[in-house]
C-alpha cells in the first residue's frame, strides 16, 4: 500500500498536488525506481475523481487505501475503501478498479476479455478483474475470510460513455463485480452509499483489514481438498509413501504441540517428487491444514496451476513462487511444499523488491520460517544457474542454525525415462556427474537411445514419432543468441542455426505468438514442437520423445569432456562466475535435457568428434537413419 487517509484528506491533497508527490516518493522508496507514465497518469487523473465521488456521496470519513497490495502477490488494487456497512454495522470494504478508458469492446469469443485502442492484445474485462481481486482478498486475508459478504468490488470507468462500454456488461454482474461509467456517476454514488455508512469513520475497519492474518481461508481449503484429491491419483510406492507419511506425521505433531521440523525429499528426474507434492497439498487441505505449493520456476508453477486448478480458478492461487514469502508471518502455515527446491536462490530480492524488504535474508531461511513443516523436494543434479542454493547441505545447515530436526528421504524408483534406472545412470556417468567415466549404452527394454547425424535427421525422426501419436520436443544447450520476440503476426526469429537448418527458440513470454505457445506451455502444448526448448523451459517436464542438441559449450576431446564457457550465450553466466561453477552448471543443464524423454531420446552434437564419441558409446546400429535424398 502506498498511502492511506480519509477520503476528505485524499481530496484536499489531490487538489494541492501533494498527493501525487507523496505517492511518487513512496513508490521510489518501495521499488527503487520511478513509477511508469501510465501509473503516474492514473494517480493524477483517476484518484481525484474517486475522492470527489466519495465526498459528494457524503463519505468523507471513509478510509481510502491507495495501491493496496494483494497478499502474497505482486498485484495491487487501485484502491480499497474501508468503512462501516450502513445496514449491518459490520466492517465493509469496496475494492475499486479505476480506468481512464473512453471505450472498450468485449472479445468476440470470450466476454471476460475486452479490447481497447491502447493495446494490440486483449485485456481482462474490468468487471472480471475487480471480481478476482475481491475473491483473492477473501481467500487470503483472515479479516474477511469468514465474511466474504463484507467485500464488494466495482470498476469505475470515469471517462467512458455507456455507448462505448455497453458490451462489457455481457458477463454476469454480482456484488463483487460491478461497473459504472461517467454517465452513471449518480448510480456510482448511490452504490457507494449502499456499502459504506456516512455516519461512521472507516479507520477502525481499515486497521482490521491491514492486520488480517495472511492464510488460505477455510472455504478455499475445502475447495482445494476436493479439487486436488478428486483428480486421478497415482499410487505411491515404497519410499514415495515413506516421504508422504513422514510429512503428514510431522504436520500432526506440529498441530498437537509447538513442534517444527524440516523434511527433505531427494530424487532424480521422474522419481515422483511432484506427484507426492500434489498429493500432500490435497491431503493437507482435507485435514484443514493451511499450506502452499511453491517453486522457483514460472513454467512449472503455471503448469501446476493449470493441472490442479483447471476447474477451480481459486485453487490456482495456492501455487506460489519461492520469493512470495519475504513478508509472511513466521509459522503462519502448517506446511510449505517447496517443489523443484534445487532452484532456491540466495535471496528473494530482485530489482523490483521494495527497499524495506531488502533484508539480505536467505531465501532458504524465509521458506523454513513461514511454516511449521517446510518440505523440500529436490534433485541436486538439476542446479543449472549460478546462485541456486537448493542442496541438502544448504537446507540441513539452515535447519541446524535454528536447532530444528531435518529428515532426508531419498527416492530411488524411476518413473521418467521409461522407468529406466539404467538410462539415468548412463546419463550421469556420461556427463561425469558421478565418478567412473562414460560407459557403453547397454539397452534395456524400457528406454530407447539413438544418435542423429544432423538436426534434420533428428527432426524428421521425431516428426515420424509424432505421426504415430507420440509427443515430442527438441531442446538444446543455450549456445545461440535469443532474439526479442516479434510483434504479433510476424514469424519467430530462427535463432538456433546449424548449417542449413534453423529453428526458433521457445517463446519467453506469457502470450502466444504466431501459433507458438507461451513459455509456460511449451512442454505441454502440441504446438511447442516447432521451437527448440531451453533448459529453463524444459526443466520439470517430460514428453514421450526427447531430441537433445548438445552445442559447442560441451565437447569431447581425447578422453574427457571440455566445457567452453565462451560458447554459452546464457546471460546468467557472469564474468565473476568461476570456471568450475560454469562447468558443473553446463553439465547439469545437459543432464536435465537428456532426462526429459519417457519413451526415448535422440541426441545430436554440433561437434564431429563429440558425435563420434556418442556413436561409439551408443552403438552404430542405433544411429538415426539418414533422410532419403
Amino acid at each position: 500500500m502506498l498511502f492511506r487517509a480519509s477520503a476528505r484528506t485524499v481530496a484536499v491533497m489531490a487538489l494541492d498536488g501533494s498527493l501525487f508527490l507523496h505517492l511518487t516518493e513512496q513508490f521510489v522508496h518501495m521499488h527503487g525506481s520511478r513509477p511508469g507514465p501510465s501509473e503516474a497518469r492514473s494517480w493524477e487523473r483517476s484518484i481525484p475523481v474517486l475522492a470527489a465521488a466519495l465526498n459528494d456521496a457524503g463519505l468523507g470519513d471513509v478510509e481510502v487505501l491507495l495501491e493496496y497490495a494483494l497478499p502474497l502477490n505482486s498485484k495491487r488494487a487501485d484502491a480499497v475503501l474501508a468503512g462501516v456497512h450502513p445496514a449491518t454495522g459490520e466492517p465493509s470494504y469496496v475494492v475499486v478498479e479505476l480506468k481512464q478508458w473512453s471505450q472498450a469492446t468485449p472479445d468476440e469469443d470470450d466476454p471476460t476479455l475486452c479490447h481497447i485502442d491502447a493495446y494490440t492484445h486483449p485485456v481482462l474485462n474490468p468487471i472480471e478483474q475487480v471480481r478476482r481481486y475481491c475473491r483473492y482478498l477473501v481467500n487470503f486475508n483472515g479479516a474477511v475470510a469468514e465474511h466474504p459478504q463484507r467485500v464488494g468490488g466495482v470498476a469505475y470507468l470515469h471517462n467512458a460513455t455507456e455507448f462505448g462500454t455497453t458490451g462489457l456488461r455481457e458477463i454476469e454482474l454480482d456484488d463483487q463485480g460491478q461497473m459504472y461509467t461517467a454517465e452513471r456517476r449518480g448510480d456510482f454514488l448511490a452504490y457507494l452509499r449502499t456499502k459504506l455508512s456516512d455516519k461512521h469513520p472507516g479507520a477502525e475497519a481499515a486497521d482490521g483489514l491491514l492486520a488480517g492474518k495472511i492464510v488460505p481461508s477455510k472455504q478455499l481449503m475445502a475447495v482445494a481438498a476436493k479439487e486436488v484429491r478428486e483428480r486421478e491419483q497415482f499410487v505411491l510406492l515404497d519410499e514415495q509413501q515413506v516421504a508422504y507419511r513422514m510429512v503428514l506425521n510431522a504436520v500432526e505433531k506440529a498441530k498437537q504441540s509447538d513442534h517444527k521440523e524440516v523434511v527433505v525429499v531427494t530424487g532424480g528426474p521422474g522419481t515422483g517428487k511432484s506427484v507426492i507434492a500434489l498429493q500432500l497439498l490435497g491431503d493437507l487441505y482435507r485435514r484443514g491444514v493451511p499450506a502452499f505449493h511453491a517453486t522457483g520456476s514460472q513454467s512449472f508453477t503455471k503448469t501446476m496451476r493449470k493441472v490442479a486448478g483447471e476447474r477451480k480458478r481459486d485453487v490456482q492461487d495456492l501455487f506460489k513462487y519461492f520469493n512470495s514469502f519475504m513478508t509472511a508471518e513466521k509459522n503462519s502455515l502448517g506446511a510449505l511444499i517447496c517443489d523443484e527446491a534445487h532452484r532456491i536462490r540466495e535471496t528473494s530480492a530482485n530489482r523490483f523488491t521494495r527497499a524495506q524488504h531488502r533484508t539480505g535474508k536467505a531465501q532458504i531461511d524465509e521458506l523454513i520460517d513461514v511454516a511449521h513443516v517446510p518440505v523440500f523436494f529436490l534433485d541436486e543434479h538439476q542446479v543449472v544457474r549460478p546462485g541456486e542454493m537448493g542442496t541438502v547441505a544448504d537446507i540441513k545447515a539452515a535447519a541446524a542454525k535454528r536447532g530444528l530436526p531435518c529428515h532426508v528421504v531419498p527416492l530411488d524408483s524411476q518413473f521418467r525415462c521409461g522407468g529406466s534406472d539404467t538410462y539415468v545412470r548412463w546419463v550421469v556417468r556420461l556427463l561425469g556427474l558421478e565418478p567412473g567415466g562414460p560407459v557403453t549404452w547397454d539397452p534395456d527394454d524400457r528406454m530407447q537411445l539413438l544418435v542423429a547425424g544432423s538436426p534434420e535427421e533428428m527432426e524428421a525422426f521425431l516428426e515420424a514419432r509424432r505421426a504415430q501419436g507420440y509427443g515430442a520436443r527438441m531442446s538444446a544447450g543455450y549456445c545461440w543468441r535469443w532474439s526479442p520476440e516479434p510483434k504479433r503476426g510476424e514469424p519467430l526469429p530462427p535463432d538456433v542455426v546449424i548449417g542449413d537448418w534453423a529453428r526458433p527458440w521457445n517463446l519467453r513470454g506469457d502470450r502466444s505468438v504466431s501459433g507458438a505457445p507461451p513459455a509456460a506451455l511449451w512442454a505441454t502444448d502440441p504446438a511447442g514442437f516447432g521451437q527448440v526448448g531451453c533448459v529453463y523451459t524444459a526443466q520439470g517436464f517430460e514428453y514421450d520423445w526427447s531430441g537433445v542438441i548438445i552445442g559447442p559449450d560441451l565437447v569431447w576431446r581425447g578422453d574427457r569432456w571440455v566445457t567452453d564457457r565462451t560458447a554459452s550465450k546464457d546471460p546468467v553466466f557472469k564474468r565473476s562466475t568461476p570456471d568450475a561453477d560454469v562447468d558443473r552448471l553446463i553439465r547439469n543443464t545437459y543432464k536435465v535435457l537428456l532426462t526429459r524423454g519417457m519413451v526415448g531420446t535422440v541426441v545430436y552434437s554440433t561437434d564431429p568428434e563429440t558425435r563420434d564419441k556418442l556413436r561409439e558409446l551408443v552403438g552404430a546400429e542405433r544411429a538415426v537413419a539418414p533422410m532419403a535424398g
